[in-house]
């Protein structure tokens, strides 16, 4: 299971190996062995312990704050938590993070759109921006959500990181 793989999870429970009935390790991509143990926990604690869950998540970023899967769990717990001023913080980490792994101003509203859709930190970015619009509807910030979905109506024109999402919701909100 990739980490993108993850919210199935969280709502439907992990998928079991039918040979070991362990629940599959997900794969969070080339990390460093330490730091993917500590997602490794941090994920299975999130279903019994959301403070061990948050406590590990924030451990492998203070270890490795260049590797991104940490940035997307703490702000997708916070964000299913309602801890909504955590998650923001999270994600806004992360999206400076990533735009500076993807060569891109710090500034998302600086962002320009690129001939294809970027792979790695550049999907990054864009995915965590849509989060971070989710997460500003979350907090009746709209006008907020609008610039950024409106943003990545210009970056992401196909919708491919799942923002026409959370555009429906907003529109729904209105």
């Amino acid at each position: 299971m990739t980490w993108d793989d993850t919210v199935v999870a969280e709502r439907h429970g992990p998928r079991t190996n039918t040979v070991s009935a362990e629940p599959d390790a997900i794969n969070f991509g080339d990390l460093p062995d330490a730091v993917n143990a500590l997602l490794q926990q941090g994920v299975a604690a999130y279903r019994h312990d959301r403070f061990r869950a948050d406590q590990l998540f924030r451990q492998a970023l203070a270890s490795a704050p260049h590797e991104l899967p940490t940035y997307f769990y703490l702000y997708k717990i916070h964000t299913y938590q309602g801890n909504l001023e955590e998650a923001q913080a999270a994600a806004e980490s992360g999206l400076r993070e990533a735009a500076r792994q993807a060569g891109w101003n710090p500034d998302w509203r600086q962002w320009q759109p690129q001939p294809a859709l970027p792979e790695g930190a550049g999907r990054f970015a864009l995915y965590t921006l849509k989060a971070l619009a989710f997460i500003h509807l979350r907090q009746d910030n709209r006008q907020q959500a609008k610039q950024i979905l409106e943003r990545l109506r210009q970056l992401d024109p196909a919708g491919a990181v799942g923002w026409p999402v959370v555009a429906a919701l907003e529109q729904g909100i209105g």
